[in-house]
């Protein structure tokens, strides 16, 4: 399995057969999406302009913006209801959680979550291997709420998502204040592709901070 981080919370996974799945394409943020993406499917977590420009990405994909289950080839898909905030959706509506099951390994994007860490939740996420979580706070999940989570699933590999980078006119906190919650030794800066396999993923959580591409 192949992850691209294109930046903000969009993501290209792709298996080894070649199926590839856009995550939550972003709009004008200070920054645009890369020219020339390509998906079978792109997946919205919600109806935000920062997570919802499926019209970036070519290859006449599937959007797919629903609570449920599907298959594209030998990928496994399942959407699970959630809230972008604290109070049940009262500030700034729901969103959706997507986990993918690419190569024996699960895969997990939270989308713009706002919900604490709560049994129910973590019942909608588990068993996850690979998570991409928000972590920049205001909009959603802050540092120790994305801790929990962390904490509570213990994930193998963990991938920040929804943080302040150069350029991004997005109001929230930059990465650094959800890193220096765990160890410096857990934490990889590593470059904008990252390969996994599910017999060589970590035994222990690892954070791994991914680089933009521009492709």
């Amino acid at each position: 399995m192949k992850i691209t981080y294109l930046g903000h919370s969009c993501f290209v996974l792709e298996g080894s057969a070649g199926k590839r799945i856009v995550t939550d394409p972003y709009g004008d943020v200070g920054f645009s999406m890369p020219k020339g993406v390509e998906a079978d499917a792109v997946t919205l977590s919600h109806g935000h302009f920062d997570h919802n420009n499926f019209s970036a990405v070519g290859g006449d994909p599937v959007v797919l913006r629903e609570a449920g289950e599907r298959s594209l080839g030998d990928i496994e898909i399942s959407a699970k209801p959630s809230f972008h905030d604290s109070c049940g959706g009262a500030l700034r509506g729901s969103n959706l959680i997507f986990k993918f099951k690419i190569d024996g390994c699960n895969v997990c994007h939270l989308g713009d979550l706002g919900e604490a860490c709560s049994e129910e939740t973590l019942q909608k996420i588990s068993p996850v291997d690979v998570l991409l979580l928000p972590v920049g706070g205001t909009y959603t999940l802050n540092a120790p709420k994305a801790k929990a989570y962390v904490d509570a699933l213990k994930p193998s590999v963990v991938i920040p998502m929804h943080y302040k980078v150069k350029g991004l006119n997005i109001d929230i906190e930059p990465v650094h204040r959800f890193l220096s919650l765990f160890p410096r030794g857990e934490v990889c800066f590593v470059g904008s592709t990252l390969e996994l396999e599910k017999g060589s993923i970590p035994s222990e959580t690892k954070i791994y901070v991914m680089e933009r591409t521009v492709l």
